[in-house]
């Protein structure tokens, strides 16, 4: 397996399989046999280093059209991030293959500026942003013969790894994300594929948030076509637990009882997580310590496709004598312990398999940690019920701990990492780990790797365990912000949006809006009591559409106040904003998408966006500047129409066809993004509304219908 293997599950049109290194010569046998002239492959720089240079000799040899795609990620990144077998650069490589016969070379970075004159390149080698990877390839698809794509961009797991470690300077820059501006389309997520950009579930939809403590600062998310994102410099994540006292009650951490080992008894744990937030660590801190207690131990760990995001698991065994164990990896129903550290590796067959009702205990860390899937349907949906369900089943409710451990260290602690150890300390807190919490920190110590805030992780975690509640009080208490909770009624959320409405508008703008819930919640009254199914998504829908986000409507949600809240609740240290927009009257546009494309501004851009802010009054007006848009014209439009299919759905409304109105009058939840995201998503909006109003119009069984043919 390889990068050629790991990019067919992307969904991004890869196909066909090889052996390593033998990429791209499974098209010399099929060229001649097929209409498409010319394919890409996809090559590692380990397997290009290993045997892959022989392949590209193969081709050139065979006279074929191919364009190798070779990812310089100076690593091994598939098996933990190890250095090459030999000195390799994109400097050699281009010298390798030109030397090979190939022609064509091209480099695409982040950084083309750190290659100065590029002499050390082969003669012809081309240089440019990643950015432009879209237009070179449509060129080298046209070349003729071999060409080479070199793509350096050093692996990202790897730079955080390294960052951690001192070993690679860490930029003084962090993404963030104004989830007010933000409308959810996901188009963040298609540019960067980044398991670190995370949803974010508001009262006014699904937005998105960055993961501080998991983000590489790839940066290549702020390239998806939102004003929501900003960077930050100067900038810390906040520890939320730097500035909580810890209780009296809490100070005093009593020693558990531990498990007893001896008789030939052999103490089994599961670790099960996913790679990138240290789940070998925690199997290698527990075997440390009981080395440092002189007790038997061995341990296995077990890794999925990828380090960064594939599933992990670690086995550990520890006995009073070597003698007493017969095995490493753990059998099936011998687990004392299993430490979910992501719930959805720890509901999965391997987990379950190990699980006794009668002897294990589990603690489960209950934050929805996404998937790849995600960063391909913006929609998808956490199976907590279901996970919960099968390790309840294997294991039975009573041996099962569930809590949100990333959530509580994450706020304490200001870094999403610390929750393994967080659950570490918990478990030990509970009786469930046989050695001694003196000699687990002696092993973190021993580690040494963030030190004090793994040795705090461990002891929140104790705490954690005596009162739970008590932890999670003081985890808000140090977060410091957080959203208001979601409307407890429709008459919640129609005064919200009301009063949302006026700030946006005017109250003439509120006062149209709530007459138009007030004639649905009557006209669906009159069928009888209900839970007001249509009134809800009609007071949803048309706050969306009324509420779009203009100019004017982003510029207000950057001054308001409550943006400035989040960036302190988040950060600390003297923060500096640089603003990614791609205004529609001044971005220049791609000249192969045609789309526009964003441009970074200073912090001076917050004193523009307060004065557009107050020019809100000038929205729809003949004097409105961004009014004349195709885009602002079209969601003007859209506004009247939906009042008008309200109006044709009320007239025609009954108990029969209440189901349907309600999907009719949700179809703008589809409706999400800026310009040409947001284009794409209303025509396929309206080819479904038209599909619903045509079964409305024929099938529906309206009461109209009905009365005019009575």
């Amino acid at each position: 397996v390889g990068c050629h293997f790991m990019a067919t599950y992307m969904d991004r049109g890869n196909v066909t399989h090889t052996h390593m290194g033998g990429e791209g010569v499974n098209w010399m046998g099929q060229a001649p046999f097929v209409e498409t002239g010319h394919v890409f492959q996809n090559l590692g720089d380990g397997t290009y280093y290993h045997s892959g240079l022989l392949a590209i000799r193969a081709c050139v040899a065979a006279g074929i059209d191919i364009t190798y795609k070779i990812l310089f990620n100076d690593a091994v990144a598939m098996t933990g991030g190890q250095p090459h077998d030999g000195p390799l650069d994109p400097t050699a490589i281009s010298r390798q293959v030109r030397a090979e016969g190939v022609e064509t070379i091209w480099l695409v970075t982040d950084e083309p500026e750190k290659y100065g004159s590029a002499t050390r390149f082969a003669p012809g080698t081309r240089i440019a942003h990643r950015r432009e990877l879209d237009r070179i390839q449509r060129e080298l698809r046209e070349v003729r013969g071999v060409s080479v794509l070199i793509y350096d961009q050093t692996c990202a797991a790897e730079k955080r790894r390294r960052r951690k470690r001192g070993a690679m300077v860490d930029p003084d820059r962090r993404a963030f994300i104004n989830h007010r501006v933000c409308e959810g389309c996901g188009d963040c997520n298609a540019k960067s594929n980044c398991l670190s950009v995370l949803p974010l579930d508001t009262e006014y939809g699904r937005k998105r948030r960055i993961d501080q403590s998991a983000c590489n600062k790839d940066f290549s998310c702020i390239e998806g076509f939102c004003p929501s994102f900003v960077t930050v410099h100067g900038a810390t994540p906040r520890r939320g637990g730097a500035r909580v006292e810890v209780p009296a009650g809490l100070a005093a951490l009593p020693e558990p009882e531990r498990p007893r080992l001896g008789d030939g008894r052999v103490f089994g744990m599961l670790v099960a997580g996913v790679g990138g937030t240290g789940v070998v660590t925690i199997g290698a801190l527990v075997t440390m310590a009981a080395h440092l207690e002189g007790i038997a131990f061995s341990t296995v760990d077990q890794f999925g496709m990828a380090q960064k995001g594939g599933a992990v698991t670690s086995h550990v065994r520890i006995a009073a004598h070597p003698d007493d164990m017969r095995a490493i990896r753990l059998n099936a129903g011998a687990a004392d312990l299993v430490l979910g550290c992501d719930s959805l590796v720890a509901s999965g067959d391997l987990a379950l398999d190990v699980m006794h009702p009668q002897r294990t205990r589990i603690i489960v860390n209950t934050h929805e940690q996404i998937t790849g899937q995600f960063a391909r349907n913006p929609d998808l949906a956490f199976p907590t019920d279901s996970i919960v369900g099968r390790i309840r089943a294997a294991a039975g409710a009573g041996n099962v701990q569930l809590l949100d451990a990333t959530r509580i260290a994450t706020r304490l602690l200001g870094d999403a990492i610390a929750s393994n150890l967080f659950l570490l300390g918990f478990a030990y807190q509970r009786g469930l780990i046989p050695v001694s919490g003196t000699a687990i920190e002696r092993a973190i110590e021993l580690n040494g790797v963030a030190v004090e805030m793994n040795r705090e992780a461990f002891r929140w975690g104790r705490r954690a365990a005596r009162d739970l509640k008590a932890v999670e009080r003081l985890a808000v208490q140090g977060d410091g912000g957080g959203e208001p909770a979601a409307p407890a009624s429709l008459d919640e959320l129609v005064e919200r949006r009301v009063a949302d409405l006026a700030a946006y508008q005017n109250a003439a703008w509120a006062s149209r809006y709530r007459t138009l819930i007030q004639r649905v919640r009557e006209a669906e009254r009159a069928l009888g009591p209900g839970d007001e199914a249509l009134a809800g998504a009609v007071a949803r829908y048309a706050y969306k559409l009324m509420a779009y986000k203009d100019e004017y409507e982003v510029a207000r949600l950057y001054t308001d106040g409550a943006f400035r809240d989040r960036l302190a609740a988040a950060f600390e240290g003297d923060l500096r904003l640089t603003f990614h927009f791609a205004p529609p009257l001044l971005a220049r546009r791609d000249p192969v998408t045609g789309e526009p494309r964003k441009r970074a501004y200073g912090p001076w851009m917050g004193r523009v966006l307060g004065l557009v802010a107050k020019l809100r009054f000038l929205r729809g007006t003949a004097f409105d500047p961004f009014g004349r848009t195709a885009e602002r014209r079209m969601e003007r439009r859209l506004i009247e129409e939906y009042f008008e299919m309200v109006d044709e759905l009320l007239a025609g409304l009954c108990s029969e066809n209440l189901g349907l109105a309600v999907e009719i009058a949700s179809v703008p939840e589809a409706i999400r993004g800026y310009g040409h995201v947001k284009a794409r998503a209303i025509e396929e909006a309206e080819a479904e509304k038209a599909a619903l109003m045509e079964r409305w119009r024929v099938g529906g069984g309206g009461a109209a219908d009905r009365a005019r043919a009575a």
